[in-house]
């Protein structure tokens, strides 16, 4: 895998408005068809409908049947359990051919839902503590992948997150696609080191360590640790807190180029997206533009002034 190739996205296929529910009907969210959409490749699943339960169908919900999660028709009572878990097993490990960067899940479903699926027990009283069948699977066979359901993406921090957490995966991946080499991995880490100081200065520390010992580590132990540890350290939402610390560093290396006015002007300008005045971009257009002027070699490597593509102008609106 390059970064030349598509940047491919599974997907609920009811999002992309494919008439495949129970009833029938879709969802489609028009941020992934209409706007993610324009630089993605989307890869439709719908368990249920691939599975083999026709559409439209009965309406499933989980069951607590002691102790064990249950997919059971919600009039009739048939258990589909067996049968989803095993086209669920057999479809993610298909997907793992795909060259995925991310997938997107539909919430609440009882076989996409990702979190916080209604579970019901014997008296059926559902509680929120569940997670759909296929998304357990895909979870396991993908334990790295960025998931995240439609729903939670309508709040910018987390689309931020996921956009920038896809991307970062590719890159991840396009490493590790062939014989890397530890100079590799070094020239990786240092181009996202200001990513992971944004998102856990803890993680950022270990994974710099990390890298330190890999000459001396087996490489499929160094390329496993290093792609969870990396991977989840992107999964902590970046705080207005840890970005301004981060834009106060970048400022660090203008000190000494930047003339009194100029110095002082992005120095208010970080002090106003800390107070929540202006948003993100507005900061990190002015470092890139000092990175151009004086040519900081360093900051205009780091994937953190452009982790994902301007156009989406998710930094917009955090």
């Amino acid at each position: 895998m390059s970064t030349l190739d598509p940047v491919r996205i599974g997907v609920s296929a009811c999002l992309l408005g494919h008439e495949v529910r129970f009833d029938g009907g879709h969802k489609r969210d028009r941020f992934l068809t209409d706007t993610f959409g324009r630089f993605v490749e989307w890869v439709p699943v719908c368990p249920e409908e691939e599975a083999g339960f026709g559409t439209p169908r009965e309406a499933m919900r989980l069951v607590d049947s002691d102790g064990r999660i249950r997919l059971l028709t919600v009039k009739t009572g048939i258990d589909l359990t067996e049968r989803m878990e095993r086209y669920a097993q057999e479809r993610t490990q298909r997907l793992t051919r795909e060259g995925l960067c991310g997938y997107v899940l539909k919430k609440d479903s009882p076989s996409c839902g990702n979190e916080r699926v209604k579970v019901y027990n014997a008296h059926r009283v559902p509680a929120r503590t569940g997670q759909g069948l296929f998304a357990s699977a895909l979870h396991a066979t993908l334990p790295f992948l960025p998931i995240e359901e439609e729903g939670r993406l309508s709040d910018p921090r987390i689309r931020d997150n996921f956009v920038e957490r896809v991307f970062a995966y590719r890159r991840l991946r396009a490493l590790f696609a062939t014989r890397w080499t530890v100079g590799a991995l070094v020239r990786f880490h240092t181009a996202h080191k200001l990513t992971l100081m944004a998102h856990s200065v803890v993680a950022y520390n270990d994974l710099g360590q990390l890298v330190a010992r890999a000459k001396s580590m087996p490489r499929p132990q160094v390329e496993g640790e290093y792609s969870e540890r990396f991977m989840t350290a992107l999964q902590a939402i970046a705080t207005t807190r840890r970005h301004t610390n981060v834009l106060q560093h970048m400022a660090g290396y203008f000190k000494t180029v930047l003339e009194p006015a100029s110095r002082a002007a992005l120095a208010a300008t970080i002090e106003d997206y800390r107070l929540g005045l202006v948003p993100l971009i507005v900061p990190i257009t002015l470092v890139r533009h000092h990175v151009r002027r004086f040519s900081v070699e360093y900051l205009a490597g780091q994937t953190y002034l452009e982790p994902h593509p301007k156009e989406l102008m998710l930094r917009n609106h955090v």
